[in-house]
């Protein structure tokens, strides 16, 4: 669990595209062998529990996969809301958040995202937020990327907010060859900033 913990950023390696027992193994940069060797480590740490054991081998082997899954999304939301200061109290919602994207005329692309994010902390909490690229195939055309013409975008957040985060940007694509002329985007991958701290989320 320690060397796949996900904080303060989401993943270290880039975006995971194929994970077991939330275990991330591949990612858009190619095979992750810091989560291979966590899979393999917990599969013989199960292997050994069971061996270890004479009576509930099933139960206890059972329990160890759910807490090595779940245990530490808790123990990051735990810190989060009780010990965290600054952008590693901030919580960013990434399953909820999208982007549209539409032609406005021939040479203007409008972006509007929405990125929900809860402030832990009982103070103001200040930062800049960029877009990262998502994972996609050699055919298709980048959209986020898009949004990076006008960075940072910067973001207050009240003590204790939940709050969505809408960002609206009309953007030049007159010298692009080849752009989105509409499209949209879910599962937002952004970069928060403040100072020196930095998150990949």
């Amino acid at each position: 669990m320690g060397l796949n913990f996900p904080f303060p950023h989401d993943s270290i390696d880039g975006e995971t595209i194929g994970s077991i027992l939330n275990i991330p193994i591949q990612t858009v940069n190619g095979f992750n062998f810091v989560g291979i060797i966590s899979l393999v480590l917990l599969l013989v740490s199960l292997f050994f529990l069971g061996k270890s054991l004479k009576k509930s081998k099933a139960r206890a082997v059972l329990i160890a996969i759910l807490i090595s899954m779940f245990l530490p999304m808790m123990l990051v939301n735990l810190y989060q809301k009780n010990l965290a200061t600054g952008i590693y109290a901030i919580s960013y919602e990434r399953e909820w958040s999208s982007c549209e994207f539409e032609m406005i005329d021939d040479v203007t692309l409008h972006g509007e995202c929405e990125l929900p994010f809860e402030n832990y902390r009982g103070n103001v909490n200040q930062f800049t937020v960029e877009f990262q690229e998502r994972y996609y195939a050699d055919d298709e055309v980048s959209m986020l990327s898009l949004m990076n013409q006008t960075v940072p975008y910067e973001v207050w957040l009240e003590g204790n907010e939940k709050k969505v985060v809408k960002i609206n940007v009309d953007i030049d694509v007159s010298n692009m060859e080849n752009h989105v002329e509409n499209g949209s985007a879910k599962g937002i991958n952004i970069i928060i900033k403040s100072g020196d701290e930095i998150r990949k989320l």
